[in-house]
Order: C-alpha cells, then sequence, then structure tokens
C-alpha cells in the first residue's frame, strides 16, 4: 500500500543469478517434503529477479490434478512458512518499484496413448497432424483473446500486466522465428499443385520442419501466450489466482476451434478435395486470418501497444471491464455449447468475480484511509512539531532557520494532500456503495477510488516517509521487508 522506493532494488540483478539464502533454502526442503507427501511432484527451486523472491515448480500433470495440486500447493507453502517465521506473499504486486509474481501454465495436448500433439518429428506425416492443432490453436487464441484476457482479471493482475515484468494486458502469442517461418512457407507454398505420385509433404516444406526446434524456439518473456517447443505456456495468470479459470477457458476455446476445423476440412473433402489437401486448405486459411493475433516482439514496448491497437486487438486495463467478455454473445454461446456452463452459471460467475474485485479495492481503500489518517499524520504531526521547536529555538539563537521551515512546510503540505484525499475518497465509496447493480459498483471502485486517489495518497506518505526522522516512522520499510533475512 504504502512504501518508497528503496536505494537498492533488483536493478544488480544479483538476487536472481545468486544462491538461494541458507534459510530459505531450509524452508523449500521442508516445503517440498510436505508437497510430496501429498503426491504433488515439486521439482524446481529458485531465485526469482524481485529480492526475496523465489520460484518453484512441478512436474506435468493432467490438467485436473495439476490444478488440485497447485490450489493445494499454496496451502502448504503458507503453513509450512509459518514453521519458518516467514510469510509468504501470493498478491501479484506487494511492492511497488520491483517485480511481481504469476503462474506460469504450460499446456500441451497428448493422447492416451502419451503422443504430445504440440511435438514436431522428424516424421513429414506426424508433423502434419502437430501443425494441425499448432495452427489451430493460434486460430482460437485469435479468435477469442478477449476471453482469455477476461478468464485471468483479477485485482491484483490489473497491477502486474503490462508493468514491465509481466505480459501486456494484450493478448498475443508468440511463436519463435522458426514456427514463424514454417508457417510463412506453408501460407505461400500451400497452393502448390501436387501431382500424383508427388511428396506433397516435402513440397510443401512440412518435411523440414526440424526435431532441433524443441530447443530452439527463444521464449520471449514478455508475450502472454508463447510457444516453447512443445507445448504453449500462457504466462499472464496472476500468482493468487486459481489456473482452473483460465484453463477451462483455454481448453474450451481450443475444442471449439477444432470443431470447427474438423467441419472446414469435411466440407472441402465433399468438393472433392484430397484429405490432407483439405487439411492443408484450411490451414492456410487459418494462417492467414489469426496473422494479426503473432507478435515477436518486444510486449512492454509502447509500439507494441499501437501496432496491437492497429491489428484490432483488445488492451484492456481493469478487471470489470474485462470481465464484459465472459457476457458477448460469442462467449456465452461457446460455454453452453461445450456443456461447460449455461448463460446463468457465466453471468453468476462473472457477478461473483466482480464482487469479489470490488471488495478487494474497498478493503485496500479502508487500509490506505486507516493508515494514513491513524497513523501516518499523526507522526507526520508530532514530527512537525518537534521541527516547530528546533525552528524556535534555532530563531532565538539568531541562527538561520530557512531549511527548517522549508521542511515543516513540506510536511504541511503533504499532511493537507492526505487528509483531504482520504476524506474524498470516503465521500466516493459512500456513493458508490448505494449503487445496486455489481457491474456499476465494481467500475465506481475502479475509476473512482482505485484510479482517482490511491496513487495520489501513496505518493504524500511515500514523500512523508523520506522527511520524517526514520526512529519515528510507524512502518516497515522496503528496505528492511526486502533485504532482512
Amino acid at each position: 500500500v504504502f512504501g518508497h522506493a528503496p536505494a537498492r532494488g533488483q536493478q544488480m540483478e544479483d538476487h536472481y543469478f545468486g544462491s538461494i539464502p541458507s534459510r530459505i533454502y531450509t524452508f523449500m526442503k521442508d516445503f517440498e517434503i510436505e508437497s510430496w507427501k501429498l503426491g504433488i511432484p515439486v521439482r524446481t527451486r529458485h531465485n526469482e529477479v524481485a529480492p526475496s523472491q523465489f520460484e518453484v515448480a512441478p512436474l506435468f500433470e493432467e490438467v485436473n490434478v495439476a490444478n488440485d495440486h497447485n490450489q493445494l500447493m499454496m496451502d502448504v507453502m503458507a503453513r509450512v512458512g509459518d514453521r519458518h517465521d516467514l510469510r509468504i506473499l501470493f498478491h501479484e504486486k506487494p511492492f511497488a518499484g520491483i517485480n511481481g509474481s504469476g503462474k506460469h501454465n504450460n499446456w500441451s495436448l497428448i493422447t492416451d496413448t502419451g503422443v504430445n500433439l504440440y511435438a514436431p518429428t522428424s516424421s513429414a506425416r506426424d508433423n502434419l497432424m502437430f501443425l494441425t492443432f499448432f495452427v489451430t490453436t493460434v486460430k482460437a487464441v485469435h479468435v477469442h483473446a478477449d476471453l482469455l484476457r477476461a478468464s485471468i482479471a483479477t485485482a491484483g493482475n490489473d497491477f502486474r500486466l503490462g508493468a514491465n515484468e509481466a505480459p501486456p494486458a494484450i493478448m498475443s502469442t508468440f511463436i519463435g522465428s522458426q514456427m514463424s517461418a514454417v508457417l510463412d512457407e506453408l501460407e505461400k507454398n500451400g497452393n502448390v499443385k501436387i501431382e500424383k505420385g508427388d511428396n506433397m509433404y516435402m513440397k510443401l516444406g512440412i518435411d523440414q520442419i526440424p526435431e532441433i526446434i524443441l530447443d530452439a524456439t527463444d521464449r520471449n518473456r514478455t508475450s502472454p501466450f508463447a510457444f516453447t517447443g512443445n507445448k504453449f505456456e500462457f504466462r499472464a495468470v496472476g500468482s493468487s489466482d486459481n489456473c482452473a479459470i483460465p484453463m477451462t477457458a483455454l481448453n474450451t476455446i481450443v475444442a471449439e476451434q477444432l470443431d470447427q476445423f474438423y467441419t472446414a476440412v469435411n466440407k472441402e473433402i465433399e468438393k472433392g478435395e484430397e484429405k490432407r489437401l483439405a487439411i492443408v486448405n484450411v490451414l492456410r486459411q487459418y494462417i492467414k486470418e489469426s496473422k494479426a493475433i503473432r507478435f515477436e516482439g518486444d510486449g512492454y514496448s509502447d509500439e507494441w501497444v499501437k501496432e496491437a491497437a492497429k491489428r484490432g486487438l483488445s488492451n484492456v486495463q481493469n478487471t470489470p471491464r474485462a470481465l464484459d467478455f465472459y457476457l458477448t454473445k460469442q462467449s456465452l454461446a461457446l460455454f453452453e455449447k461445450h456443456g461447460v456452463m449455461s448463460h446463468r452459471e457465466t453471468e453468476a460467475r462473472v457477478e461473483i468475480r466482480l464482487e469479489n474485485y470490488m471488495k478487494r479495492v474497498q478493503i485496500e481503500a479502508r487500509v490506505i484511509g486507516d493508515l494514513a489518517m491513524n497513523h501516518i499524520v499523526p507522526t507526520a504531526i508530532a514530527y512537525q512539531t518537534k521541527l516547530i521547536e528546533n525552528a524556535n529555538g534555532l530563531k532565538g539563537l539568531g541562527v538561520d532557520n530557512t531549511a527548517v521551515v522549508q521542511t515543516i512546510r513540506e510536511i504541511s503540505g503533504h499532511i493537507d494532500t492526505i487528509k483531504n484525499n482520504v476524506r474524498a475518497m470516503i465521500e466516493e465509496r459512500k456513493r458508490i456503495n448505494k449503487e445496486t447493480d455489481a457491474h456499476k459498483r465494481a467500475i465506481g471502485y475502479c475509476d473512482d477510488i482505485k484510479e482517482k486517489y490511491f496513487e495520489t495518497i501513496r505518493d504524500a506518505v511515500d514523500k512523508l516517509e523520506l522527511l520524517v526522522d526514520n526512529e519515528d516512522w510507524p512502518l516497515v520499510k522496503y528496505r528492511e521487508l526486502l533485504f532482512l533475512r
């Protein structure tokens, strides 16, 4: 909520490349043992970019089991953390100015015989199947990008998305230079005339997809949905979120696109086209239609925001408006068609998430008001009184007190800013709380509370932190939270 940036943050990158601190290492070993007891296949542990930030990753599992284990793992972390006098933070952006946290959902489709449909091979025939699922998935992300954005919308994630350490709120997919070349080649050569006896795979270039692609796809960390060799990685999910929500959306949109692909191929076959060529014809069409969603550049850049707008891609920055995408005719029909949720069930879930958003922002607003008025302002006034006594003493001695008086005035200005904005925020809350419509109430808390007051109050408090004596300051500071172990 409050806290001035420390002189040293993550700019040295020494935490990311350093060894795990001994106290954290002891906690991690304890946590891993407790996880294994529950059958959670925890494997990876390492430092992350921000100070006191760490990562854990389990082995791949079937999505329902993986999601259950993810939820259990968060509970185990918190309980084991208590044993080690550690507080585990799942908030997406607990500290301003340093990296937040998220969950990277690695996703693929595997048959009941263990064949990964997103793994290219040395077999040209198998690679046509690989391309079918690969291109269809990219097409699904293009058609339903807004729904994917809605699936990762939370109050905490709003602080993280697009904050120069997380994927932007603009949905796009990164496929790497090699796969881009493969799709461009297929699009260009897809209309090659295939004579009897010709090697269709060779003529289309499908036989040239190298096995080495598994290791050659450079992982663009700025992309929300990236292909990483034999799977897609959905990186925009928040660290406190239940992965079931985005995974349900992703599974459903891919199922829908595969259904449409099947229908389109059958129409081609009914026209007399050979099956393999019918598949290629539909894939070529999908490649052309979904080009706008493919982006290989820096997702953090301002240029991408402008380019995405030209491509017609949405850039919705907050949860209440993102959740609207669940209620479009397309989304409602999609979930109902596949037996995932009825219209009323979808609407109910959206209302619950709007209420959750509103209450979280409401709680944060109350915390801001309480800390500011009951802790920060009294401390600042008490310190100001000391300065006034000092200024009067200096004046009585005939010593220049200009610097002290200037500090007193600065403190007064920040106190006025805090008190005026907290009072105005409280009145706005009273007005918004009378609204009975959940969507309007959530929009009100977003626009008229969070966006209007949070940063203004915080800025004044953070400036007071630099003026008030460290011994008097009532809150723990960033440098203590982040670096004392």
